[in-house]
């Protein structure tokens, strides 16, 4: 059974010639029958996906830490950045495709890593590797999926990247590193910024478990801590847990012993952004784990322009966190962005509407980003510099 991306309708906005009706290969999880009509807009894919996921499943996925002050933070900033429209531009012959590390993308957004994918739909992380494959874009597979990670990227060339988290040894983390090089990814993110869960408020009240049926599937037969009973007085996370954790020494070994080239996902001051270079990581993603990691944090976009003024261009920078709509993806690379990482909108399309739902979310926030291009004066990504925003009064954290 095909699965069709609708067109959007061109009475919205300006659209390209080559909107495409393409059809998410789906050969693994797929659903028994897609819907017959999808929402129309990027809101209505968010009302809809809240009003149909179980308490549980929404607090996982669309929920923060804490009273998600940083959630909340990431969304308020990009929104309190203004767009200065230029008039009367050449944009003929213009496009918003990229190369990165090598991969040639039709547009800078990329699907971020999540875990527990079959919990939204059917289709899973696979679905969602067809949708990106679809719209010709990126995706980063989730160390974490339910799936496996060699019948994702089978979906299509679109998922290229794969998602570590440091196992409990060198050895285990490398063996996921090589596991992943002979499924064919192009490239490792390691995520560095949640090394113990944030404390969720919204999924201990709504009581989130995972189901039998569903687990992290690419971890079977990774090897577990072992940890010492505590004595009286002593700390699990500082006297046991801490030391399983990762350093920048590991870092650089696993930089120096992947196959694969390694990004950072997790960084938020410019001096860990300028130590993971010099640990040798290909690139840096800005990044506070979507506001469910440490809540206070400051705010992903408020963070991306000291760090990119750091990196000087050593790597790419990349930066996930609050991105909700084509404009946000504009303001994201008028701060240095190469490129975006996408969660939540995708869940939402995922969780409406499987595959095609997720391709349909990837096409409207393309579309949006062109529109917001042509209003702004831009032809290209080139053309998307910093004076295109209006930053707010005391915006950078420096």
């Amino acid at each position: 059974m095909a699965i069709h991306t609708p067109k959007p309708d061109p009475s919205v906005a300006l659209r390209p010639p080559h909107t495409p009706d393409a059809a998410p290969k789906m050969t693994q999880a797929r659903s028994d029958s897609a819907p017959t009509a999808l929402p129309a807009t990027l809101a209505s894919y968010q009302r809809a996906a809240r009003e149909g996921l179980a308490r549980d499943i929404a607090a996982y996925f669309l929920e923060g830490a804490g009273q998600q002050s940083t959630l909340q933070r990431n969304l308020a900033d990009l929104e309190a950045i203004r767009l200065r429209p230029r008039m009367l531009r050449d944009l003929r012959g213009g496009g918003t495709g990229l190369s990165l590390l090598g991969q040639r993308l039709a547009h800078p957004i990329i699907a971020a890593p999540m875990a527990y994918m079959s919990l939204l739909h059917p289709d899973g992380e696979a679905g969602l590797a067809a949708a990106v494959t679809a719209q010709s874009g990126g995706m980063v597979l989730s160390a974490q999926a339910s799936q496996p990670m060699e019948a994702v990227h089978a979906q299509g060339e679109g998922c290229g990247w794969f998602q570590l988290y440091w196992q409990v040894t060198p050895e285990a983390t490398l063996a996921l590193a090589n596991r992943a090089a002979s499924a064919g990814f192009s490239a490792l993110v390691l995520t560095v910024d949640a090394p113990v869960n944030g404390v969720r408020d919204a999924e201990i009240e709504a009581g989130f478990a995972l189901p039998p049926q569903v687990r992290a599937v690419n971890l079977d037969g990774m090897p577990t801590p072992r940890l010492a009973p505590l004595d009286d007085g002593e700390s699990l996370l500082f006297d046991r847990v801490a030391h399983l954790l990762p350093t920048w020494e590991d870092v650089a070994w696993l930089c120096k012993n992947a196959p694969l080239p390694v990004l950072l996902k997790g960084i938020l001051d410019p001096e860990d952004a300028h130590a993971g270079i010099g640990a040798g990581a290909a690139g840096i993603i800005v990044s506070n784990h979507g506001g469910r990691a440490l809540d206070g944090a400051l705010s992903s976009i408020t963070a991306l322009p000291d760090i990119v003024a750091r990196v000087e261009g050593a790597v790419p920078v990349l930066m996930d966190g609050g991105i909700r709509r084509g404009v946000d993806v504009l303001k994201a690379l008028a701060l240095g962005a190469t490129a975006v990482l996408v969660g939540r909108p995708l869940v939402h399309g995922l969780a409406v509407a499987g595959a095609q739902g997720a391709s349909h979310v990837l096409r409207l926030l393309r579309d949006e980003l062109e529109v917001a291009m042509a209003l702004t004066g831009c032809a290209t990504l080139k053309d998307i510099t910093r004076d295109r925003v209006v930053l707010p009064a005391g915006f950078s954290p420096s």
